[in-house]
């Protein structure tokens, strides 16, 4: 699977961006895929994940939770995260992933297999 997200871009306080993750191949609604950001000098964290097939279950960071809704559309080969009331704390690179081996979605870096090369979001105070 190649994952190729977009739709990052540079935002003020409290406006909406909506990311985009790409899949090649026939096999994206048998991966849970999640999102991932990495801020300047910290480590790449956890924002959302969703589960395969239907995508009936999803997770959260705390962080972005009731701010962030992450989504897919498997005829789309597509998984999005619509990102509202942003805050410069938002600021990152954001990166999409999937994984095929877990049973549920994961918060964990380690249980993804493929990313994608990531799309930056800024957001100015």
């Amino acid at each position: 699977v190649q994952l190729q997200a977009s739709g990052g871009g540079w935002v003020q306080a409290g406006a909406s961006l909506r990311l985009s993750c790409v899949a090649s191949g026939r096999t994206f609604s048998s991966h849970n895929t999640g999102w991932f950001r990495q801020a300047p000098g910290k480590e790449r964290e956890f924002v959302a994940a969703i589960s395969r097939g239907g995508g009936t279950t999803t997770y959260y960071a705390d962080s972005v939770k009731g701010r962030f809704t992450i989504s897919r559309d498997n005829a789309r080969n597509t998984a999005y995260l619509q990102m509202d009331s942003l805050k410069p704390e938002d600021t990152a690179i954001y990166y999409c992933a999937c994984d095929q081996k877990s049973i549920s979605p994961s918060w964990s870096r380690s249980s993804y297999d493929y990313w994608g090369q990531g799309t930056l979001v800024t957001v100015s105070s």
